[in-house]
């Protein structure tokens, strides 16, 4: 399962907090990626957090991503993660 999208935030920390609200739409209409949620959203804080800080610019995030499963179910009663990508990029832009 995949998915991809793109969120525009005044500053890195609602950068964050918009990336995290567009994670959890995706979990809920996708379950299995509350297993990547923490890899996807450490993926995104780390390119927010590379970028310089600039008051006067505001903050653009694209991330997207998969996994892969097998349909066999643990003992643990989940399906073991057989492929997993997160891509994130972030930038700074001149709000309009």
């Amino acid at each position: 399962m995949s998915y991809s999208f793109s969120v525009k935030a005044p500053n890195k920390a609602a950068a964050k907090a918009a990336v995290a609200a567009e994670f959890d739409k995706v979990v809920a209409s996708q379950p299995i990626h509350a297993r990547d949620r923490a890899a996807a959203l450490a993926n995104a804080g780390a390119a927010i957090d590379a970028l310089v800080d600039d008051e006067a610019l505001h903050v653009s995030v694209n991330l997207s991503g998969s996994v892969g499963w097998r349909d066999v179910l643990t003992e643990a009663g989940d399906n073991p993660l057989t492929s997993v990508s997160i891509s994130a990029s972030a930038s700074l832009f001149k709000p309009e």
